[in-house]
């Protein structure tokens, strides 16, 4: 597959600024070891009101936005470095478009759903949790209706989608990590709400990820999205980027052979490189992928 990559970057990417394992240099130099063209951080932006372990906090925005500021300096003309953000979209507390984030001006902004917020008061829980977690949730929020807590997801990624704000669309279809095996949906149905989410993205000119982040923390057998749901993202041509969701310095490029082989076989031509943004647009560069 090698003749498949002449350009790859990483976008991806988490550090001890959040729920990562590395600094932003170590990940600079792992991503320039790999000969990757460029490295794009994105922590996951703070929550206000909300206290996580694995969310960047409010007091070290500044800080995060300097460090890799300097990166990008340092390593100019060898790697390029990219600021950005993972946003959660959680109705009522975030989205990305609130202003603390678009204050400091961003490279981009990788727009996600980890939680969902029950409508029956419920607290918010992650899809993408211990499983432990996404069963209390599962049973608090939607009385253990999967079906239910399937169309939820799915409803708050087109809110996401709807309200902007990032340029990204993040692992379209997390919620899988918990649901393998048990058909929630029908695949007439899911199928239905992913390509709701391939129109949607493409009406708002967002790249999709493909991120093989599950693979290379061995939490899922595929990439997000799944083949079946990139299908969909290419009939809609929404364009697609390879990301490694790396949350230490050895996952910086991991399973790309198989998002390379997953692009392929879902019809997809190229793949895209983020090069800069311009009057509130991302330029891209287009790969061949074969």
């Amino acid at each position: 597959m090698n003749q498949l990559r002449p350009r790859l970057s990483s976008m991806h990417t988490h550090t001890l600024f959040c729920d990562g394992q590395d600094d932003v240099e170590t990940m600079c130099r792992a991503a320039f070891e790999k000969n990757l063209c460029a490295i794009g951080f994105s922590a996951h932006a703070p929550v206000p009101g909300m206290k996580t372990d694995w969310h960047l906090s409010e007091d070290r925005l500044d800080e995060y936005a300097a460090e890799v500021l300097a990166a990008k300096s340092r390593w100019q003309g060898k790697l390029a470095v990219y600021l950005g953000f993972e946003v959660d979209y959680i109705k009522g507390l975030r989205s990305a478009m609130d202003s603390d984030i678009k204050a400091l001006n961003p490279d981009f902004i990788i727009g996600s759903v980890h939680y969902l917020v029950p409508a029956n008061g419920a607290e918010p829980f992650t899809v993408d949790g211990p499983p432990e977690e996404f069963e209390k949730g599962l049973k608090e929020g939607f009385g253990g209706d999967g079906e239910a807590l399937m169309h939820c997801y799915y409803d708050t990624l087109a809110e996401m989608i709807a309200t902007g704000g990032f340029d990204i669309l993040g692992h379209a279809d997390l919620v899988k990590k918990n649901c393998q095996n048990r058909n929630y949906l029908t695949a007439e149905s899911e199928s239905g709400r992913q390509e709701e989410i391939a129109r949607a993205a493409a009406a708002a000119l967002l790249v999709t990820e493909v991120n093989t982040g599950g693979l290379n923390r061995n939490s899922t057998r595929d990439v997000y999205p799944s083949l079946s749901f990139l299908r969909l993202f290419h009939q809609w041509k929404v364009p697609v980027i390879i990301t490694a969701d790396a949350h230490r310095a050895g996952h910086i490029n991991g399973n790309y052979d198989t998002a390379l082989k997953t692009l392929v076989c879902s019809g997809f031509k190229e793949h895209i490189i983020f090069l800069r943004k311009e009057n509130n647009k991302i330029l891209l560069q287009k790969q061949k992928l074969k």
